[in-house]
């Protein structure tokens, strides 16, 4: 029988710190349910100490699955462990993550601690975690720069200490495959109590290895790998729960290991996770990217209408993309409609089915058809961005060659109705010039993008905007067939995360 290998999926924490990517906790519940769904066997969901916003989310989370663990981050410190505790006490399967640095780098200019000292905070946070459940797991943070007998030291004195589960984190994405495996082999090898625990890894993707570095730590051992969907994460992201998965579905002759994941979800949490945060999934990304199983070339597309496999060693069925697609028009029903959200991993309430029915309906009025990308959009606008400050209630612009243009707005404030007009240099600055004005928001626009949804000219426009203000960035993300209401909604978006975050600040700490 083949080792599994533990999928412990960090999207809902550390994927969170991707620059504007905060999600609200009616987020983060709706894919803590997928991600369960997909059969990740730990969900970081949190770290509770960080903000009271985080706390709540981690909280309501682990109080939800049932079969995945839920896992909350701490430093090496009894009140974050308290915290961290506090927040999943109540989880099914609970598991609590404390960390430290060992690289003579951070120890010396961030904690201004001896290895010695350094050994005891481990050990006494992993002895304290201990004593309020009996899954816990430790972290050496930097660990790929940190000397390699320390290392050693200090996962076998984790280890003594109770610790089920020592990570091996490759922090600022510094390691080469070859040197990354050979580590983990050492530490296999020198590390005298290490069968008494599962060795993970965590790397980041500053050089573009996050992916070939966890397939080379698993290779030579380690049997746990923290991953995020679509690779997301602070600076260049994270090793990505998708390729890691197919990499391993796919090479069984070279990578004799499974996992429990059902890779058929992959493909629809990871749309989840791209409309939830706005962070767009590139179009060459493996596994889940618009070109992933897309041919071009002539030879290419000959071979694969005599047989797929000649250019494609997966197929797109297996990872949840298919292309028999139910057609979904005005005169579609209430069930055909829930089913088809079902298949697309959206479990709604009655409720919540109804206010995406009448959206629906709306947009089947103006497209003949309906397809998955436009009802991605209407569960995401519909139901999962409830409770904004700040909503749409109309928009008017006029604009062309021999007038200036100008935009008036009606929106909500808080629930209130306010209107205004404002002229701009082009229709959407008119509209984002008068929203500014009735919001009394002073956000800096960073970046305005604009992509097609689907093929054909009554696609949906998607409009992505990056802001700042006062050091907080966030992302926002509309959609709509009319292109300036997309910007709108995408603007309003970015706004209302902006005022997430100014309502739930997160304290400045070190991470892994």
């Amino acid at each position: 029988m083949k080792e599994c290998v533990i999928i412990f999926d960090t999207t809902l924490r550390d994927g969170e710190q991707s620059p504007g990517a905060s999600m609200n906790t009616g987020e983060k519940m709706r894919l803590a349910t997928q991600l369960e769904n997909l059969g990740v066997d730990v969900l970081e969901a949190g770290f509770p100490a960080a903000s009271e916003g985080d706390f709540e989310a981690v909280s309501q989370i682990a109080g939800k699955l049932k079969h995945t663990e839920v896992a909350a981050l701490a430093r090496t410190t009894k009140s974050d462990i308290d915290c961290a505790w506090k927040a999943i006490e109540h989880a099914a399967k609970p598991r609590i993550h404390t960390f430290i640095a060992t690289s003579d780098i951070h120890m010396d200019y961030k904690l201004n601690m001896s290895r010695d000292e350094v050994v005891k905070a481990a050990v006494e946070a992993v002895k304290y975690a201990k004593s309020f459940t009996d899954n816990v797991e430790f972290s050496a943070e930097d660990g790929s720069r940190s000397d390699r007998d320390f290392l050693c030291r200090i996962f076998e004195a984790a280890i003594e200490a109770g610790a089920t589960t020592v990570n091996l984190p490759d922090t600022v994405g510094y390691a080469i495959p070859q040197e990354f495996g050979d580590l983990v082999r050492y530490i296999m090898t020198h590390t005298s109590n290490i069968h008494k625990a599962v060795l993970s890894v965590h790397c980041h993707n500053d050089l573009g290895l996050a992916t070939a570095n966890t397939i080379a730590a698993i290779s030579a051992g380690a049997r746990q790998a923290e991953v995020t969907i679509n690779g997301i994460g602070e600076r260049a992201g994270n090793t990505s729960l998708e390729e890691v998965v197919m990499a391993l579905h796919t090479r069984p002759n070279f990578l004799p290991v499974t996992t429990h994941i059902k890779t058929n979800h992959i493909y629809p949490v990871s749309r989840q996770v791209s409309m939830i945060t706005g962070i767009m999934v590139q179009p060459n990304k493996a596994i889940v990217g618009a070109n992933a199983f897309a041919h071009e070339a002539g030879i290419h597309q000959d071979g694969m209408l005599k047989n797929p496999m000649t250019y494609e060693i997966m197929k797109p069925e297996t990872i949840g993309l298919s292309e028999n697609k139910l057609v979904l028009g005005k005169h579609s029903g209430r069930h055909a409609l829930r089913a088809h959200l079902k298949d697309l991993g959206y479990d709604l309430s009655d409720e919540e089915l109804k206010i995406v029915f009448s959206k629906f309906k709306e947009l089947a009025d103006k497209k003949k058809i309906v397809v998955d990308e436009d009802l991605e959009v209407i569960v995401t606008e519909g139901v999962l961005r409830t409770a904004e400050v700040f909503s749409l209630e109309y928009l008017n612009v006029i604009s062309g060659t021999t007038v200036l243009p100008m935009a008036s707005v009606k929106m909500k404030v808080n629930g209130r109705l306010v209107q205004g007009a404002r002229y701009g240099n082009g229709p959407i600055d008119a509209t984002f010039n008068t929203i500014a004005d009735l919001t009394g928001e002073k956000a800096e626009l960073l970046r305005f993008s604009i992509a097609a949804l689907t093929g054909g000219t009554d696609a949906q426009g998607e409009v992505t905007v990056r802001l700042r203000e006062n050091g907080l960035i966030a992302l926002g993300r509309g959609a709509d067939p009319d292109i300036i209401t997309a910007s709108a909604k995408a603007y309003l978006n970015g706004l209302n995360r902006l005022e997430y975050l100014k309502a739930h600040p997160i304290k400045s700490m070190e991470t892994l």
